[in-house]
Formats: C-alpha cells, sequence, structure tokens
C-alpha cells in the first residue's frame, strides 16, 4: 500500500454525465430498499440517477412515466446537447480548489458509467453510438486542475456494466451483474483503459462491477498498470469473466439464483437482519476494499474506502430536499469513525448537468468537513489505527481513537454533559504519565490517570458540536 494512498484519508468521488440532466431516480432511502422491497425491478429502482439510462427503457419504471411527462419526445442520447453546452461554463478551477478547501488528498472522477458515455476524446470508437463522449476534455482539464491544488487524482470506468452495448434493459440485481457484454467488447474495454492510463496516469484505477476479459488479460492489465504508475492503487471492484459470470449469463441459472437471493432477503428483512449498504466481492487482486453506503464495525488489517453519497443517488438528483441529503455532522463523525477503522473516505459530488455547478447542499457539506478538518485533521489526516477503534466517555459520547509515530489521539464526537471533566478508557499502550493538549489550538489538558481510566480535566472544554479531537503522548523523563 503506497503511504499516500494510507495517509490521504479523504478522497472526492464525481458522478457527473448524460444522467446528470434530467437528474430523476425513484424515491428510496439506500439503495438496499430496491432489493428488499422491489426486487423483480431491483435494478431499475434504485435511487441511483446514474442508471437512468436503464430505467428509462423499463415501461412501467417511474423514471420512464417521469422521462414521458417531462421530456416527451426526447431519447436519452438528446441530452447530448445540453450537456455539452454546460461544458463551456465549467470551471475546473474552482472545482480543485473546493476540493482543497474540504481537507481532500485525492479525486476519482468517474471517467465511463454504465451508459458508456466517456468525459474524455477516446480514440477507441463506441462501434455501437457514434461521437459517444464528450466535446471537451473533461478527464485531462480536471486532471490538470486537481494535481495544480497538490491533490492525486484518479479514474472510474464502468468495465463490467455498459448499457451502450446491450439493447437489453435489465431489472434484477442478478441481470444486472450478468450483463457483462461479449463480442468485442471486453478488447473495447481493456483497450480504453489502456487509453486512460497511458494519457492520464492516474493515482487511483476505480473499477466497478466487474471485468470484461479472462483472469490472465486482467492480471496483466494491472501489472502493466503498476509499472506505469508505480505508486498507483486499485481498488476491489475486479470479479473477471469467469465461471460466476458465465452462469449468470445463463437465462435459467440467472432466474433460479434470482428467486434464491430474493428470498434470502425476505428472510432477513423479517428477521431484521437486513442491513443496508453494498460490500463487493473480493476478487483475486486489491490493494483496498470499497464497501458502498455502509462500513465495517471494527479494524480491518486490509485497507479499505467508504464510498457513498451526499444524499441516497450518487448523480445529482434535482428532486433532493434538505431532508434527502445525510446531516453534516453526521457524515463527518462517520468519516472520523471510518478512519479510526483504517479507512478513507471516497465522498461522492453530483454535479448539475444543466450548468456544470455543484448544488448548493453538497458545497456547504464539503465546506463543513473542511473547517472540522482545519481545527482537528492532526487527529485523523496521516494517522494509524489505534489498538481500539471505539471508546466512551463516562456521559456517554463516543470516541475515536487513531495514532501517529509516539501520539495517541482521542477524538469525542459530540459535545460533553460534563464538558471541564472528560473521561474515558484508554489501553495501555502508553505506560506511564501523559500530557495531553486540544488539537485545535494546541491547549494544556490537565490530564490524570487511573490505570486504563483517562481524566481530563479541568478548564479546556470538548465544545466543537462534531466533535473535539484530543492527542495524548508520553511524558518525557
Amino acid at each position: 500500500m503506497p503511504a499516500w494512498f494510507d495517509d490521504a484519508k479523504l478522497g472526492i468521488f464525481i458522478h457527473w454525465g448524460l444522467f446528470s440532466i434530467p437528474g430523476f431516480a425513484a424515491r428510496l432511502r439506500n439503495v438496499s430498499d430496491a432489493f428488499s422491497q422491489h426486487y423483480p425491478l431491483s435494478a431499475v429502482m434504485t435511487p441511483y440517477t446514474e442508471w437512468y439510462d436503464n430505467a428509462l427503457r423499463v415501461p412501467e419504471s417511474p423514471t420512464a412515466r417521469h422521462h414521458a411527462e417531462s421530456w416527451p419526445g426526447l431519447q436519452y442520447a438528446d441530452f447530448r446537447k445540453p450537456f455539452n453546452q454546460a461544458l463551456e461554463r465549467w470551471d475546473p478551477v474552482a472545482w480543485a480548489r473546493l476540493f482543497k478547501r474540504a481537507g481532500a488528498a485525492y479525486v476519482v472522477l468517474v471517467s465511463k458509467h454504465h451508459d458508456g458515455y466517456c468525459l474524455w476524446p477516446s480514440r477507441v470508437a463506441n462501434p455501437h453510438r457514434q461521437d459517444w463522449c464528450a466535446e471537451r476534455d473533461i478527464v485531462g482539464d480536471l486532471a490538470e486542475a486537481v494535481r495544480a491544488q497538490g491533490m492525486r487524482f484518479g479514474l472510474y470506468y464502468s468495465g463490467g456494466i455498459d448499457w451502450s452495448w446491450n439493447s437489453t434493459p435489465v431489472r434484477t440485481l442478478l441481470q444486472f451483474i450478468g450483463s457483462v457484454p461479449r463480442g468485442a467488447y471486453p478488447s473495447y474495454a481493456e483497450a480504453q483503459v489502456r487509453e486512460l492510463i497511458d494519457r492520464y496516469r492516474p493515482s487511483v484505477l476505480w473499477n466497478d462491477i466487474s471485468w470484461p476479459t479472462g483472469k490472465t488479460a486482467m492480471l496483466r492489465l494491472m501489472a502493466d498498470y503498476y509499472n506505469a504508475v508505480d505508486d498507483g492503487v486499485v481498488n476491489d471492484r475486479w470479479m473477471h469473466y469467469g465461471l460466476p459470470l458465465r452462469l449468470l449469463g445463463v437465462p435459467i441459472v440467472q432466474r433460479a439464483l434470482d428467486g434464491l437471493l430474493a428470498r434470502r432477503i425476505r428472510r432477513q428483512v423479517e428477521k431484521g437482519e437486513y442491513a443496508p449498504g453494498i460490500v463487493p466481492p473480493a476478487p483475486l487482486h486489491c490493494d483496498f476494499r470499497t464497501p458502498e453506503y455502509t462500513s465495517f464495525r471494527g479494524i480491518k488489517r486490509k485497507k479499505w474506502e467508504a464510498t457513498r453519497g451526499m444524499s441516497p443517488s450518487f448523480g445529482y438528483n434535482r428532486f433532493d430536499t434538505e431532508d434527502d441529503y445525510e446531516d453534516p455532522t453526521e457524515l463527518v463523525r462517520s468519516f472520523v469513525d471510518t478512519v479510526s477503522k483504517n479507512g478513507n473516505l471516497l465522498l461522492n459530488v453530483g454535479p448539475r448537468g444543466e450548468d456544470a455547478s455543484i448544488p448548493e447542499p453538497q458545497v456547504r457539506r464539503l465546506e463543513i468537513l473542511g473547517g472540522w478538518l482545519e481545527d482537528n485533521g492532526d487527529a485523523v489526516l496521516g494517522t494509524r489505527p489505534w489498538t481500539v477503534a471505539e471508546g466512551e466517555t463516562l456521559d456517554g459520547r463516543p470516541v475515536r481513537f487513531t495514532v501517529r509515530a509516539d501520539t495517541v489521539f482521542a477524538t469525542v464526537l459530540g459535545t460533553s454533559t460534563s464538558p471541564d471533566r472528560l473521561s474515558f478508557d484508554l489501553p495501555g499502550e502508553l505506560p506511564g504519565d501523559l500530557v495531553a493538549t486540544r488539537v485545535a489550538d494546541g491547549a494544556k489538558v490537565d490530564v490524570d490517570r487511573d490505570g486504563a481510566r483517562i481524566v481530563l480535566a479541568p478548564g479546556v472544554a470538548a465544545d466543537n458540536p462534531i466533535g473535539t479531537a484530543f492527542a495524548l503522548r508520553r511524558k518525557s523523563a
């Protein structure tokens, strides 16, 4: 694991494309609700606006009904014109500066999502849709702006799914996973990814769903990527085209497995065991895992990256209200929790299609996150997990632990009912007397210790409503 990725902690994900013009999806709280409540149409009923192209092809879908009412007579491809017009006003430098203020160390742009539309002028022509790429080199322009701000630049590519190659819509989750295009598509996808590597040298190669070639070709591609970008990293969504994907491509097998999966989810819901979010299966090789709209409970030895939007969708949803967005305080706290368990957060922004702007609720959350990191970032950025991730004060406030060199950081989430006296248990990895400071301003904090019990007192309040970080280290002899 390259140290830069382990140190980074915060990345920005960007889902932006033709789907950002209509900005519509079924109204659900979480992608998992589509599987648990609408399994026969689970690939159609997700709250992900970036799946608009597929849902539009299913006449009974909310997307198809909305499209007929709001965009009568238009095809999905007709959204190219307003999207390309908006690119004339797009300011990638302003985006990069916002991401830098938020405290991000890297940015991952969706270069091609499931609709197959490319955000760079690819020399690898799509044989099914002419000019199926943006008129502006979005990838190149954003890469330049991001790197100018001192951040790393990565690229997402939808390797396993491309609806521009498949004319038949998918309705269920397993139909979706099993719909990897065949024929010339594996060579097409590999050629495009190699083009992205050669042209843009991404520090993160973030594939999605699966990979259309066999094992040998996939591992050769990864090796060539590492040789081109020696400190690059690859994610975990590289299920190569082997027996499982081949079986899912057989209709009778797929229907049988769909029935089994639907019944399993129904039983989990009935028992109260169904958890939201997605954890992809482990591939042959990856540098980090990517749970989606969920997290891990404890410290993981394997590096991971929590990926999520600020609302139920990654792509822009023009119908989202403030109630649909994650509470900013909880968003920052979940970030601290993720870091304490050896994770990064890849936090998504979904820009508007018609004017290439980032919606105000998303900007505000990035500013809040950046403001908190400006005061407390030493307790998060560049740290590693401590012996344990979680603790609790005597008055019930959650505590998250991290470590850097000889300093342990304890971040008390929320304000304390007894702000002048914070007490929590600390594992015995720091023997002897301790000195403590408040990270935000370096204020010295009186600290007492009774075995594992740490008492910070008095006079320095944990008064940040999001959380207050304290640095603990052994007193010099």
